[in-house]
């Protein structure tokens, strides 16, 4: 199982509106890595989600449940998505500035490539952010 973080602008796309729809595609990434990350993403990874712009916080979790396929809203046909389910909220919403102050997560891509809407997590940087969030298994 491989981890991941996926960024939306709640005033776009929030975590209430994904928990009330359940399934939903995650389309609308335009970059070129982001995208890259989304095809290697596999059924039954894991994914935080993240609120950006002025949240900047972990506030949820998904799970893919469909793996990359094409963006109808693409009309350059370049771009894809993969379909995520809601799990489970983060019980303590963890901040940009908690991740950022905690010295084990300092080589977090969400860290070196803060702009990226779509990064991996790795399995220990993981661990440590759900126990910040109260996460539980």
């Amino acid at each position: 199982m491989n981890y991941w973080l996926i960024k939306s602008e709640p005033g776009s796309w929030s975590w209430d509106d994904q928990v009330r729809v359940g399934v939903e595609p995650w389309n609308g990434v335009r970059n070129y890595q982001a995208a890259n990350n989304m095809k290697a993403m596999r059924i039954g990874d894991l994914a935080f989600f993240y609120h950006s712009v002025k949240e900047k916080q972990i506030v949820g979790i998904v799970e893919v449940v469909k793996e990359y396929y094409p963006d109808p809203s693409d009309a350059s046909g370049s771009f894809g998505m993969v379909d995520v389910k809601a799990l489970k909220p983060v019980p303590n919403p963890v901040t940009f500035a908690d991740i950022k102050g905690d010295e084990r997560l300092h080589d977090l891509a969400l860290i070196r490539q803060s702009r990226l809407s779509v990064v991996p997590v790795d399995k220990t940087s993981w661990d440590i952010i759900c126990g910040m969030g109260g996460v539980t298994a």
